[in-house]
């Protein structure tokens, strides 16, 4: 707020309010790197993490180069590799195994000689568990390719060093721990050639040229310094317990270790879709897949990349928690659960009694 009222200016103006703007961005920089352990000249500022995403890709990627990413990578790096494979570039997708987690050593069978990026998800958006990046990282560097991880979930929910890592390239984005929509970063490590993939400017370091979200920025470094979610892990694992105690035939997708705020529920017999309407009545806010493809009739690819079947990824559920909820609200939503979950078998097994308990939506 106080860089809207008090800092309104371009931040590429010389004059004295873009000068203004100019000191609360570069501060906004300085802060967000010392939380990923890098530069502040390494923080490229974006609007979110689908261009963070789009930008690592095709700002390194080029013409007889080889890509290779995983099965489980958002829709933001599935969808933009595709579009590379469509331009001639050749670009190998990873499969993972049920666990949810990558397999270094499936990635580097996946390498070849012109293999120039390999993209992995540090923290899967929809199960939540967690990659071994430093582990991947070995393997790039020895194949003489650049690591770009999307780390959108995972950024500000786990401690998050760069350099730990071994990435070269890290995408975040600020409404995933707080900051508004509309603003994220790229990190890039010095002396990654990433070029612009538009034109206009020649601003973040001729990088993304357009006129800075200063605000945004300023909003995500105090997201950045704020975010606290160690306390939210205990509220995941107690809404898991709760609610494998009281429903029958559930089960979670991907126990391997997990960010703090996730879990997916598969409910045999049950459509995701019809359960989501039967929780938000009562006020609480779920998913049935990635909230980037709401309304998309296909089950979860992620689901099935880990060897759920079509019916058995329609029948999943993704829970998400944050700092602001407490054990009774946690509580609540265990007795929703339970609550909805018993009424769409029922109603299932009243109108369809020769057909099993699968409610269509």
């Amino acid at each position: 707020m106080a860089a809207l009222e008090e800092g309104y200016g371009n931040a590429s103006s010389i004059h004295h309010f873009g000068q203004v703007a100019k000191q609360r961005l570069e501060s906004a920089r300085r802060t967000l790197a010392s939380h990923l352990g890098a530069s502040s000249k390494e923080i490229v500022f974006v609007s979110g993490g689908t261009e963070a995403d789009n930008l690592a890709l095709r700002g390194i990627v080029s013409a007889r180069d080889h890509v290779v990413v995983t099965a489980i990578e958002h829709p933001a790096v599935l969808a933009t590799a595709a579009a590379l494979e469509r331009e001639g570039i050749a670009v190998t997708v990873v499969p993972v195994p049920s666990s949810g987690i990558i397999d270094a050593a499936a990635l580097e069978r996946a390498m070849r000689p012109s293999t120039r990026l390999v993209s992995v998800i540090h923290a899967n958006n929809e199960l939540g568990t967690i990659q071994p990046l430093a582990e991947i990282a070995k393997v790039t560097r020895v194949a003489g390719a650049l690591l770009h991880s999307d780390g959108v979930q995972a950024f500000g929910k786990i401690r998050v060093n760069v350099q730990e890592l071994g990435v070269d390239l890290y995408s975040i984005s600020g409404h995933k721990l707080g900051a508004p929509k509309g603003i994220g970063a790229l990190y890039v490590r010095k002396g990654t050639p990433l070029c612009a993939v538009s034109w206009g400017g020649h601003h973040e370091g001729d990088r993304r040229p357009g006129t800075e979200n200063v605000a945004g920025a300023a909003a995500l470094a105090v997201a950045a310094e704020t975010a606290d979610w160690s306390q939210v892990s205990a509220l995941r694992d107690r809404l898991e317990e709760r609610i494998l105690q009281r429903v029958r035939d559930v089960h979670v997708n991907g126990t391997a270790p997990r960010i703090p705020n996730t879990t997916n529920i598969r409910f045999d017999g049950i459509e995701g879709e019809a359960l989501l309407i039967a929780l938000d009545l009562q006020g609480f806010a779920v998913s049935s897949g990635a909230a980037c493809s709401s309304g998309s009739v296909e089950p979860s690819h992620v689901l099935t990349a880990i060897g759920l079947s079509p019916r058995e990824a329609r029948s999943s559920i993704r829970f998400s928690l944050g700092p602001v909820h407490t054990p009774g609200d946690v509580d609540a939503l265990a007795d929703a659960v339970e609550r909805s979950v018993a009424h769409l078998r029922r109603i299932s097994t009243d109108s369809h009694p020769s057909r099993g308990v699968h409610v269509h939506v």
